[in-house]
């Protein structure tokens, strides 16, 4: 049976928040699998992305964490006030402006966990050298996003060429390549 979005959501973004606190101090400054991003460049985005989804319900204004912000409190309320919204049934159907695809804010999250919590997840394990595996359920709710979406996501600062998956590959690998991420 197909998870809730608030469980599919809580289970990603918990999971993101582990890979942010278990992070050595040490690797935030290493590239990760986007161009020209670091670690942290992957987690503030997130959390920037997060912040954006928030401000979306009431058009209030929104910062990317500053490069002194302490990332883990950064996620920890931004992902905190998404959940919040999510358990609140108004905020929860509330539609989103254009600016969000006019999508009731419910969808507007699965969408964000799922195409870039989720995939970003990845791209800071990788990054961090901590457990790359991902939400199975999520990885295939991210394929059903994503794929219909191939030539449209082909874009600078989106996601890069597909990369060919061997023969067998699982559906994660399968994603991530096509998604342009080598596994």
């Amino acid at each position: 049976m197909a998870s809730s979005v608030p469980e599919l959501y809580g289970r990603i973004a918990g999971r993101f928040g582990e890979l942010i606190h278990d992070c050595p101090q040490d690797r935030w400054e290493d590239p990760s699998p986007c161009p020209g991003w670091t670690a942290r460049d992957v987690a503030a985005h997130v959390v920037s992305n997060h912040r954006r989804a928030v401000a979306g319900l009431d058009g209030s204004d929104y910062s990317a964490p500053g490069r002194g912000e302490d990332l883990a409190r950064a996620w920890g309320a931004a992902s905190g006030e998404v959940g919040a919204a999510l358990r609140d049934p108004g905020k929860a159907r509330a539609l989103l402006g254009e600016e969000f695809g006019s999508l009731p804010f419910e969808e507007f999250v699965r969408r964000m966990a799922c195409a870039d919590t989720l995939i970003h997840g990845w791209d800071l394990a990788r990054a961090t050298g901590q457990d790359e595996a991902l939400d199975p359920e999520a990885v295939a709710v991210a394929t059903g996003i994503l794929l219909p979406e191939d030539e449209d996501i082909r874009m600078p600062r989106a996601f890069g060429a597909k990369v060919p998956s061997a023969r067998g590959a699982d559906a994660q690998t399968r994603l991530l390549n096509f998604l342009g991420r080598e596994v």
